[in-house]
């Protein structure tokens, strides 16, 4: 099949259950504003998220989140924040030793559209995807600049054609 046929094969499953991670030391809901723009942006393409939290930049809270969320529900996970390289950025860092499958490409790829925003402050960027216990889970930074253009550039044009993978 081509990635063509894949993508049509995969709009036939309809919803995608997505679940959101702001992973913040200051965040709350109210001013968590990359957080609500992914959930904007995954509920205007027509998906559901299905569960959403802030966690501190800890490691174990991280991985206890990500540990959860791929026990649920979502079929993708999207993590933003702590994806620098700030003494207190660790989620990079607890998503790349948890991923059994990585899709470098996600990285390369937002590095490669990000450096059209902010120019070469894009190689501070560790963001990363790849698959954890059948998930799809993304990590971004957390302005929201950075969710939005992974986002519309990359999650939402591909996010049916990655769950369908995960179950054909």
């Amino acid at each position: 099949m081509s990635s063509e046929e894949h993508r049509k094969a995969a709009e036939r499953q309809g919803t995608v259950p997505v679940a959101v991670v702001t992973v913040s030391d200051t965040r709350t809901a109210e001013t968590d504003v990359s957080g609500q723009v992914i959930r904007s942006l995954v509920e205007a393409a027509g998906h559901l998220v299905v569960d959403y939290r802030i966690v501190a930049d800890e490691p174990d809270a991280v991985l206890q989140a990500l540990e959860e969320f791929a026990s649920g529900l979502a079929r993708l996970i999207i993590f933003n924040g702590g994806t620098g390289i700030g003494r207190r950025d660790r989620t990079y860092d607890v998503i790349s030793r948890a991923i059994e499958k990585p899709l470098p490409g996600f990285g390369e790829l937002f590095r490669m559209l990000s450096y059209d925003q902010v120019g070469a402050a894009a190689m501070l960027s560790r963001a990363t995807a790849g698959i954890y216990r059948e998930r799809v889970v993304f990590s971004t930074p957390g302005s929201p600049h950075a969710v939005q253009l992974a986002l519309e550039k990359l999650i939402l044009p591909e996010i049916q054609h990655l769950a369908w993978e995960l179950v054909r």
